[in-house]
């Protein structure tokens, strides 16, 4: 599992949004109360001004109006000498300057100690020229540019009236500049105070949020690495519950999951052991795909049958690894009611097998997958292809006899068997065809009781050159063509433990054959040599040959190479065939070489013993 970077812990995103709700929290506070607080200092300062304000202009008023009364007095006391005490006695910190102006804009008197050389010059005030006009108070703040750095300043100009009411004189105007910057000053200090305040609450909070992250994280680290081991097979490891909370009993509910999976893959890897062994141990092969057709689990009975591996049928398309990608769709697959043959046979061997398909479908019907189930059927399907040719072999051969039969019977029923010179023929027809019928219906039954095991052999020590001697004087006495026996025997005397009858009618099958497709003035030669402890018997014609396709199975039942021929000379197709039963049963085996147009040759082994005396005894 990819390891959760720094920054996108869900950790540090608790911690985050902790601090930013703060942060966002404590700036409203802040704003507001810094608007408060400045609305209420720039008021008190004002308050205060103005008041002051209230007091000099009312101060002012009567010295000047006094002014106005004692025009002729004799007093030594000049109007701006009072009007310049009465401003030295409420000249303060907070006020910078106070100017008197009369209505005709002089300065009368300023409390400026530096700037009292302007008294007697016109003001150029405007805010002092509105005032009067207007006859009410004005004020704005101001930058004062004689200070370094520049500060702010609150100008008032109001004017001076001779009384209160409607028809009240304009008698002047006072100009006060009070120094405001000094609330702002205030305001500054405090907002450090508060900022510092804010840095350490947020210190504090960033503390408390990693503290109060790590009580909600902790847990859910736990659960991950539990997951990870989980992922990796582990179910041992349990996740530490540290509460009650939501995120305890999702804990609690986290290891009650990991004890359910942990017996989930015990009984599913039970299964799969059981499944695992069955399948290896069937004989037949069976496949498994997905939903998608592709193979997901074979056997190696089924790698055995398809002659391939796992890794290359593995996610390889069913249909593909059959063969029937050209024939069928995995669709036509899944709706495959009967079995479907695989013909994988070469031109050197038959192999054939058998596919029958199964669907793996959930409850609601919806397909999950194949179950293909594989049987080599070569056999079988060899077996009923020989047991069909048998069926057929043995009606045309009896269907030919018989059909003889019956006409030669019809025509000596019709009246032929009046004729002295035609009846003895049809009779003797008749007769002949009889006689093949009994010898192919007892070489049948002798061959099924070869097959059946349903026989005995009268085993005895028999000297094979006398015996092999005497079947060849036998057929030499009765030969009946113009053929010469060429005898290549030892004189090494060699015993065997055979069925003598058994063995005479297998010499006496091969030899009739040499006689029957050996030409007059032809040869047939016999031989008995040893190789490999056996006694290998050969006999060996100059006849038409078989051709090298066809040698190997002459001893089929029923083969023949020219069937007209060997059915014109009263062959029945068994005679090899037996032979062959009867050596394998002896212990041998029989064989035949053979080139077309120069003869064949067939031999047969036995196993034999070079002294048998105490048996002959």
């Amino acid at each position: 599992m990819q390891k959760v970077s720094f920054f996108k812990s869900i950790h540090v995103k608790l911690v985050l949004i902790y601090v930013l709700l703060i942060v966002i929290a404590l700036q409203i506070i802040g704003i507001y109360f810094s608007k408060e607080l400045e609305d209420s200092l720039k008021g008190n300062f004002q308050d205060s001004i103005l008041q002051r304000m209230e007091l000099v202009q009312y101060s002012i008023r009567e010295e000047m109006l006094k002014e106005s009364n004692e025009t002729n007095s004799t007093s030594t006391t000049t109007p701006e000498s009072g009007i310049d005490a009465i401003l030295r006695e409420f000249s303060t910190d907070d006020i910078n300057e106070i100017r008197v102006i009369d209505r005709r804009n002089r300065i009368l008197a300023t409390s400026d100690r530096d700037n009292q050389s302007m008294v007697g010059q016109r003001s150029n005030d405007d805010i002092v020229r509105t005032a009067m006009s207007v006859e009410a108070l004005q004020d704005n703040i101001a930058l004062d540019k004689q200070t370094m750095p520049m500060q702010r300043v609150w100008v008032l100009a109001a004017p001076i009236t001779d009384t209160v009411g409607p028809n009240s004189e304009v008698l002047g105007a006072i100009y006060i500049e009070s120094n405001i910057e000094k609330v702002y000053e205030q305001m500054s200090e405090i907002n450090r105070i508060f900022a510092a305040g804010i840095a350490v609450s947020l210190a504090i909070t960033i503390i408390l949020g990693i503290l109060v992250a790590r009580t909600i994280t902790r847990p859910i680290s736990d659960m991950r690495k539990q997951a990870q081991a989980m992922s990796k097979g582990n179910f041992s490891r349990k996740v530490r519950v540290y509460g009650t909370d939501e995120i305890g009993q999702l804990a609690i509910a986290f290891n009650h999951l990991t004890n359910r999976l942990q017996e989930s893959q015990s009984t599913t890897e039970a299964e799969r052991r059981k499944l695992a062994s069955v399948l290896s141990n069937m004989t037949d092969g069976v496949i498994a795909t997905d939903r998608k057709g592709k193979i997901i689990l074979i056997n190696e009975p089924a790698l055995s049958l398809l002659h391939d591996t796992r890794e290359s049928t593995l996610n390889r398309p069913i249909a593909s690894v059959l063969g029937l990608d050209q024939e069928y769709s995995f669709e036509d697959l899944i709706h495959m009611k009967e079995s479907v043959s695989l013909d994988f046979s070469t031109s050197d061997a038959p192999y054939i097998l058998r596919a029958n398909f199964s669907v793996i479908q959930k409850e609601t019907g919806f397909v999950n997958g194949l179950i293909t189930v594989l049987h080599d059927i070569t056999e079988q399907e060899k077996i009923d292809m020989e047991r069909r040719e048998f069926v057929a072999n043995v009606s045309h051969e009896l269907r030919t006899p018989l059909t003889t039969m019956r006409s030669y019977l019809e025509a000596l029923a019709d009246g032929a068997w009046r004729d002295e010179n035609i009846a003895p023929t049809f009779l003797n027809v008749t007769q002949t065809e009889t006689e093949r019928m009994i010898r192919l219906v007892n070489d049948l039954l002798q061959l099924s009781k070869m097959d059946s095991q349903e026989y005995e052999l009268n085993f005895e020590f028999v000297e094979f050159n006398k015996f092999f001697t005497h079947i060849i004087d036998r057929f030499e006495m009765s030969k009946s063509k113009n053929v010469e026996f060429l005898r290549l025997l030892p004189e090494t005397s060699y015993f065997v433990d055979v069925d003598a009858d058994k063995l005479t009618q297998v010499m006496d099958n091969i030899i009739s054959n040499s006689l029957k497709y050996s030409p007059d003035g032809g040869n047939i030669r016999f031989g008995v040599t040893v190789h490999e402890n056996m006694l290998r018997v050969m006999i060996s014609d100059d006849g038409m040959g078989i051709p090298k396709e066809n040698v190997g199975r002459i001893f089929d039942r029923f083969y023949r190479v020219d069937r007209a021929r060997a059915r014109s000379m009263g062959g029945s197709g068994l005679g090899l065939a037996i032979a062959r039963e009867m050596i394998e049963a002896h212990g041998g085996r029989i064989w035949a070489e053979s080139e077309e147009g120069v003869g064949t040759t067939v031999f047969f082994t036995l196993p034999f013993e070079l002294d048998g005396a105490g048996d002959w005894e």
